[in-house]
């Protein structure tokens, strides 16, 4: 492990501190463009305030610096300060401009918050930066969810005559240690124990997303559409996705395409999650092989008597219920305490979740596990 040097912290006291410091130590070529961009956005001192300007070419420039000199963690940081310090959303419309970005889930959701003011120029380029965010979270959870799902749905009951790929080799083992063959090192399989797959011309279960689109679940949408969409490719499982705010609107059909689906909601406005809730109630089919899952910060602008009555009435039927606070990796959100304590005490559970965490999430509450227990045994806190 090397050690630093005192002229490699001056550099680097220099370039925290900014050009009010510049007697702390001497830039080089590559340093300076790093303090440049640095300035642009957050100042250097107190005689300079924070300021890219109203120009395209040297915000251009800016987003090239920074995409240059700066690791993919620390460009997105600052992309997205520059959008909120700065008041950069309109000059995020220039395709240009939008092709120097580096793509994060944060810039999608800014498109997104955007996307009725994007002008037609301008929409192939949007839609192309948020077909790469929802590209790399499709290579990250898709497989892992796809094998959560049907290991929890796919195999129904035991059987000794299993299609060689629904054997349960450890149980077959188990089952035939019996005969063992010291001999040969070997066991001698006399009975096959596997499971019997249900017809895949049915679906086994039903899973319907309540998908809160008010401004403050943008990042929970990005995720959701993709993890939708991902379920909706599993034939065990009928994945009904329903975006809300004042307004109920299913957007099923558009699962195929989580791109498109993302730029038919409309982020922002109020919230009904009473109003969602008597929506998926139209839509439950066979209670005990339902799941729905509310993903909300549960800021209830409907009625809250209503909605825990309907809650109440989903779980006394068989229905799992689960409320998602969050489905994103920036922690758990400003929510309503109170209603997830109550909607917990209904039995439907309220906690914060990472994309990374829901394929055993949903695992879970399709085997009908205890939610409350699993989130405690991944260290995650209910909402209660």
């Amino acid at each position: 492990m090397s050690l630093e040097t005192p002229a490699e912290r001056l550099r680097r006291w220099r370039l925290l501190l900014g050009p009010s410091a510049e007697d702390v130590a001497e830039l080089g070529d590559d340093d300076q463009r790093r303090d440049g961009a640095l300035t642009g956005l957050y100042g250097g001192g107190s005689e300079r305030g924070a300021g890219l300007g109203a120009s395209t070419p040297q915000l251009h420039r800016w987003l090239g610096d920074v995409r240059k000199y700066f690791p993919t963690s620390v460009v997105q940081v600052m992309q997205r300060d520059a959008v909120e310090k700065l008041g950069l959303r309109q000059l995020l419309l220039e395709p240009e401009l939008l092709e120097s970005v580096e793509p994060d889930v944060n810039l999608v959701s800014t498109l997104l918050q955007l996307s009725r003011a994007i002008p037609a120029r301008t929409r192939d380029t949007a839609k192309a930066v948020v077909r790469k965010v929802v590209e790399d979270i499709e290579k990250r959870l898709k497989d892992r969810l796809v094998e959560a799902v049907r290991g929890a749905v796919d195999r129904s009951r035991r059987t000794r005559r299993p299609q060689l790929q629904d054997v349960d080799w450890a149980s077959t083992i188990k089952a035939n240690l019996k005969n063992y063959q010291p001999q040969h090192k070997t066991v001698i399989v006399e009975d096959l124990i596997g499971h019997r797959r249900r017809s895949r011309t049915a679906a086994m279960r039903d899973v319907i997303l309540l998908v809160d689109q008010s401004g403050s679940m943008a990042d929970s949408l990005v995720h959701a559409a993709v993890l939708g969409s991902a379920l909706a490719s599993i034939r065990s499982i009928s994945t009904r996705l329903v975006v809300f705010d004042t307004e109920v609107a299913d957007l099923t059909d558009q699962l195929s395409d989580p791109v498109d689906l993302l730029f038919s909601a409309q982020l922002g406005g109020g919230t009904d999650i009473n109003r969602a809730v008597a929506y998926a109630q139209t839509q439950v089919r066979r209670p005990t092989d339902t799941v729905i899952v509310i993903l909300s910060d549960l800021y209830e602008g409907g009625s809250e008597a209503e909605l825990q009555r309907r809650v109440r009435e989903l779980v006394a039927s068989g229905v799992t219920v689960v409320n998602l606070l969050a489905l994103s990796d920036s922690g758990t959100p400003a929510y309503d305490h109170e209603l997830a304590a109550k909607l917990s005490a209904l039995g439907a559970p309220a906690f914060a979740c990472t994309p990374d965490k829901f394929p055993e999430l949903l695992a879970a509450a399709l085997r009908k596990d205890d939610l409350t227990q699993w989130a405690e045994s991944e260290g995650i806190a209910t909402g209660r």
